[in-house]
């Protein structure tokens, strides 16, 4: 069985390694539609199996697709990855001294079989200065993240008090969970 990554993330594609993994990374252009209308914690599901589908017409019999979207949520709302510095600036602003949820949805598909499964994890911010949010901003370049931040880099390093979950989920790929579901899903 060969095993294609469905992502260009460069956190899931060194997870997805660390985990041990031989993969082809594929991606396919498609119109991402995040339907508001779904209770929030089933936003980046449905996101997944969007993906997993697109990329499903792309697939020979002997391929295994894993893709995943993740999303931050704060008080139920998502928030997206930041279009500018000052955006991401706004986003920081606003987790700063609170707690955010990171819902990872991973979509896994084998011939006919298909699985889509989520994992949540909190994160609690310290009250951050400005001047710690622009330093980050200007030398960590977050604009591909969700959350305008990511926990293995410098902000993680000084401004996150607690996380309760996967640590790895909010990097993009819940690996413990992955490894877990992958080997139930293979037998």
């Amino acid at each position: 069985m060969k095993i294609i990554l469905g992502s260009n993330s460069p956190r899931r594609k060194e997870l997805l390694s660390q985990l041990g993994f031989a993969f082809e990374v594929r991606t396919i252009e498609f119109d991402e539609y995040v339907n508001v209308k779904l209770p929030y914690r089933d936003i980046p599901k449905d996101i997944a199996h969007q993906k997993l589908k697109a990329l499903g017409t792309t697939k020979s019999e002997d391929e295994l697709i894993i893709c995943a979207d993740t999303l931050v949520f704060l008080d139920g709302r998502p928030i997206g990855k930041p279009k500018s510095a000052g955006e991401a600036l706004e986003i920081l602003t606003l987790l700063s001294g609170k707690t955010h949820e990171v819902i990872t949805a991973v979509g896994i598909n084998f011939q006919e079989k298909h699985l889509v499964f989520d994992e949540l994890t909190r994160v609690t911010f310290d009250e951050l200065a400005a001047e710690d949010l622009e330093y980050y901003i200007i030398n960590y370049l977050p604009l591909d993240k969700a959350g305008s931040y990511g926990i293995q880099e410098w902000i993680g390093l000084v401004g996150i008090s607690s996380i309760v979950g996967s640590y790895t989920n909010v990097m993009g790929l819940p690996t413990q969970r992955l490894h877990r579901e992958l080997k139930n899903f293979i037998k």
